[in-house]
């Protein structure tokens, strides 16, 4: 059966917690005595977050893991996971039972499911140093079970929805890691090889909005215009009246 056990990638470490704060500040802390790479999965969080500290909802049944990791590379390259988990989440819905049509890939790091949001990636990483990165812990939720409720989402954000509300599939989050694991060291496998062109050029053919307007919202300036591309380095680009704009973290907005 696609996600078992069985198929789970070699040397690739795996935890299932009843009950943690966060897999993010789980994952970190394990850091000093586990080489990596490790995945932590969760069945219950009672602090978990998003990006830029906003608490993460977390309904029963949903998926929360973390991955640890200790890449080669700068810490610009070290990001260019949040690309690698967009395809992986891609692939394990498909193998969940989704259609190809029904996922699109938001950048910098959120999943959509007809058109609403189904799963969001956050990573941290810490230096070494000298330039490169120590570790870095790649944090998945995907709303299996339960859309969150939309209480406290910002104006003009993207609903979120349930796999299981929109397709009437269950599936266990042990049953999800055992998906998204594999197809994680996949791509993963194919940055470490091809670099990101490949990576960049399979995410183009799945982005939301590509060609269409956006609002990218950095701080103290909003900026709309047409998504163009993502570049060589994993940046958003946008052709807007005043020109060409290059992104490297802002909010997007539809």
């Amino acid at each position: 059966m696609p996600g078992a056990v069985a198929d789970w990638p070699e040397g690739v470490g795996r935890r299932v917690l009843t009950e943690t704060d966060s897999t993010m500040a789980e994952a970190a802390r394990r850091a000093a005595e586990t080489a990596g790479p490790e995945w932590t999965l969760a069945l219950r969080q009672t602090a978990a977050r998003g990006r830029r500290g906003r608490t993460w909802s977390m309904p029963e049944g949903n998926f929360a893991a973390s991955l640890l990791m200790r890449p080669k590379g700068t810490a610009a390259e070290a990001a260019l996971r949040s690309f690698v988990a967009s395809l992986a989440l891609s692939d394990a819905l498909l193998d969940a039972g989704a259609a190809e049509d029904d996922i699109a890939l938001k950048w910098p790091n959120d999943v959509l499911f007809r058109g609403g949001k189904i799963a969001g990636i956050l990573l941290e990483s810490a230096g070494d140093g000298r330039g490169g990165v120590a570790q870095l812990v790649v944090g998945i939720g995907v709303n299996l079970a339960a859309a969150p409720e939309v209480s406290a989402l910002e104006p003009g954000a993207v609903t979120p929805v349930s796999f299981r509300g929109e397709t009437g599939i269950a599936i266990a989050p042990e049953a999800f890691l055992g998906l998204l694991a594999p197809a994680f060291a996949r791509h993963e496998a194919h940055l470490a090889t091809y670099g990101f062109a490949p990576i960049r050029t399979a995410w183009l053919s799945h982005a939301a909005r590509l060609g269409e307007t956006i609002i990218a919202r950095l701080p103290g300036e909003e900026i709309t215009g047409t998504f163009t591309d993502v570049d060589a380095a994993g940046n958003l680009v946008m052709a807007t009246p005043e020109g060409r704009r290059t992104i490297a973290a802002a909010e997007i907005f539809f």
